[in-house]
C-alpha cells in the first residue's frame, strides 16, 4: 500500500512539475513574440518599488518642489544678510514758462526756466538681529550726491550736494513681518519634505497593490496546476480501469469534463496576469521587450505588533500629524499679521551724518556740517466699523479649526492602526491555519486516489477530494493575500516595516 502510494504521489509530482514548465515556456513565447530575445526578469516588490520611484512623475515634480521652495527659503534668508543698492537719475531735464513780475519795467513777463539734475545715491542695509532672531528694523549707511543746474533767461546757477549718514530704523508694537516672513518659508520647506514623504509611501502602496495582484493570480496559477496535474493522474487511472470494466465507461468522460473546465480557468487566470503585467510595466517605465515574471513564494514569518508602539510610530514618523502642527502654526502666524494690522504702533527712526553743499565742486569735500534727526512717527487708528476686530475673529476660527483637525487626525490615526493590527493578527492566524490544512488536504487527495485504484472508494469521492484541496489551496492563498495587504496597511499608516523591523522608507531606499 504504502509503496503504491508513493509511486502515485511521484508521479503526480512529475505531473505538476510538466505543467509548470510548459506554462512558463508558453507565457514567456507570447511575451517575446516579435521580439528580440531577452532574459527574463524576476520581478520583487523591492525591485518594482525602484523602477517606479526613478519612473514616477509625480516623485520628480515633487523633487523639483522641494527644489524651489529651498530657493524661496534661500532669497528669504538673504534678507537677513547686508544689501546694497544704488540709484541714478543722469539728467532729469525739466522746462517751465511762467509769468514773473519785472519790477524795472513794472509789469509781467513771461519766463522760461530750465533745470537739469544728475542725482546719485548709493546705500547699504543691514537687518537688526537680536539674539539670533531678526527685529524687523534696519540699520544702514547712505550716501547721496547730486548737481542741480537752473537757468533762467541769461542767469545760470548751479549747485552741488553731498550728504553721508547713518540710520536707524525700528517698527514697534506691530508684527514682526521679516521673522513671520523667514518662519513661514521654512515651514514651507518643511511641508514640501514631508509631502514628498507622504507620496513616496502612496507610490509604494499603489505599486505594492499591483504587484500582490500579479502574485495572487501567479499563485493561483500554481494552485490551477496542481488541480489539473490531480486530475490528469487520475483520468490515467480511470482509463486503465474502464479498459478492463464496460461498467464504468462514463468515468473517464466525467474525468475529462473536470479536467477542461480546470484547463478553461487556468487559461483565464493566464490572460488575467498578461493583461495585468503589461499595466504593471506602464506604471513601472518598463519596455515592451522586458519580459518581467513574479514567482509566487509564500513566507510566513509570526508578526509580533505591540500597539503602542505601533501608535507612537503611526504619530511620529507618519507626516500627517506634523503637518497638522504646521498648519496650526500658520494660522496663528495669520492671527498674530491681523492683530498687528491697523493697529496702534510706533515707527522710530534716526539718522546722523555729515552734509555739505556748494557752489564749487571743490569745495564739497571740506568743513562738513554735522546733521542728526530723531523722528516718532505714531500710528493710532479711532474707527474703523470693526473691520480689525472681525479679521481677527476670523483668524482666531481658523485656528481653532486647525487645532480640532489635529486632534481629529490623532485619534484616526489611533484607530487605524488598531484596526490595523487586529487585521494582521487576524490573517495571519488564518494563513498559519490554512497552510496546514493544504498539507491535509494534499494527503487526502493521495490516499483517495490510491484507493480508488483499489477500487475501494467510487470516482466521485476522489473528485470531492479534488475539489476540497482545490477550494483548500483557493482558501489559503485568500488569508496569504489578506496577511501581506493588512502588513502593508499596517506600515504605511506607521511609516514602520515590523516584519522586517525597519523604517517603510528605509527598506525601500535607492
Amino acid at each position: 500500500m504504502k509503496g503504491s502510494t508513493a509511486r502515485i504521489w511521484h508521479r503526480l509530482g512529475a505531473e505538476v512539475l510538466q505543467t509548470r514548465l510548459l506554462l512558463v515556456v508558453v507565457t514567456w513565447g507570447w511575451l517575446g513574440h516579435g521580439l528580440s530575445a531577452q532574459e527574463p526578469i524576476e520581478l520583487t516588490l523591492e525591485s518594482a518599488v525602484s523602477l517606479a520611484m526613478r519612473s514616477s512623475y509625480r516623485i520628480r515634480q515633487l523633487e523639483l518642489g522641494i527644489q524651489r521652495t529651498r530657493m524661496y527659503l534661500r532669497a528669504r534668508q538673504a534678507q537677513l544678510k547686508s544689501s546694497v543698492s544704488m540709484d541714478l537719475i543722469a539728467p532729469q531735464f525739466k522746462g517751465l514758462s511762467d509769468y514773473k513780475w519785472n519790477s524795472n519795467l513794472r509789469r509781467d513777463e513771461i519766463v522760461r526756466q530750465n533745470t537739469r539734475l544728475w542725482e546719485m545715491g548709493i546705500a547699504v542695509s543691514q537687518p537688526v538681529i537680536l539674539f539670533g532672531n531678526p527685529t524687523d528694523g534696519y540699520l544702514s549707511l547712505h550716501s547721496r550726491f547730486y548737481r542741480y543746474d537752473q537757468s533762467e533767461d541769461d542767469t545760470n546757477a548751479k549747485n552741488y550736494y553731498n550728504r553721508s549718514y547713518l540710520k536707524f530704523e525700528q517698527p514697534l508694537f506691530r508684527p514682526n513681518e521679516l521673522k513671520n516672513d523667514l518662519e513661514e518659508a521654512e515651514l514651507d520647506l518643511e511641508r514640501e519634505d514631508l509631502e514628498f514623504l507622504h507620496d513616496q509611501v502612496d507610490l509604494i502602496e499603489d505599486v505594492a497593490d499591483d504587484y500582490y495582484d500579479l502574485f495572487e493570480i501567479a499563485y493561483a496559477d500554481l494552485v490551477h496546476q496542481n488541480r489539473i496535474a490531480s486530475l490528469k493522474q487520475l483520468l490515467k487511472i480511470v482509463e486503465e480501469a474502464t479498459g478492463k470494466d464496460t461498467a464504468f465507461s462514463m468515468e473517464p468522460v466525467q474525468v475529462q469534463v473536470e479536467l477542461e473546465n480546470a484547463h478553461e480557468e487556468l487559461r483565464s487566470n493566464q490572460r488575467e496576469y498578461r493583461v495585468r503585467m503589461e499595466r504593471l510595466k506602464r506604471r513601472l517605465g518598463m519596455s515592451s521587450g522586458e519580459l518581467p515574471h513574479v514567482m509566487p513564494s509564500v513566507s510566513i514569518a509570526r508578526v509580533k505588533v505591540d500597539v503602542e508602539e505601533a501608535i507612537r510610530y503611526g504619530l511620529s514618523l507618519a507626516p500627517r500629524m506634523r503637518m497638522e502642527d504646521i498648519r496650526i502654526r500658520e494660522q496663528q502666524i495669520d492671527l498674530d499679521n491681523a492683530k498687528g494690522r491697523n493697529s496702534f504702533h510706533i515707527d522710530l527712526e534716526m539718522t546722523y551724518g555729515l552734509e555739505k553743499e556748494d557752489e564749487a565742486f571743490g569745495e564739497l569735500w571740506d568743513r562738513y556740517d554735522n546733521s542728526y534727526s530723531v523722528s516718532v512717527n505714531a500710528n493710532v487708528p479711532i474707527w474703523d466699523w470693526g473691520r480689525r476686530r472681525a479679521l481677527i475673529n476670523a483668524e482666531s476660527i481658523s485656528v481653532k479649526r486647525a487645532e480640532l483637525s489635529r486632534t481629529e487626525t490623532e485619534e484616526r490615526i489611533t484607530s487605524e492602526i488598531v484596526n490595523d493590527i487586529v487585521d494582521l493578527q487576524e490573517y495571519q492566524r488564518r494563513a498559519l491555519s490554512t497552510q496546514a490544512n493544504v498539507d491535509r488536504a494534499k494527503r487526502v487527495t493521495e490516499l483517495s486516489i490510491g484507493q480508488y485504484r483499489q477500487r475501494r472508494i467510487p470516482l466521485q469521492d476522489v473528485l470531492r477530494s479534488i475539489a476540497v484541496q482545490f477550494e483548500t489551496e483557493k482558501g489559503f492563498l485568500d488569508a496569504y493575500m489578506g496577511f501581506r495587504r493588512s502588513a502593508l496597511e499596517l506600515a504605511t499608516d506607521t511609516y514602520y516595516d515590523f516584519e522586517n523591523q525597519t523604517p517603510l522608507l528605509e527598506r525601500f531606499a535607492p
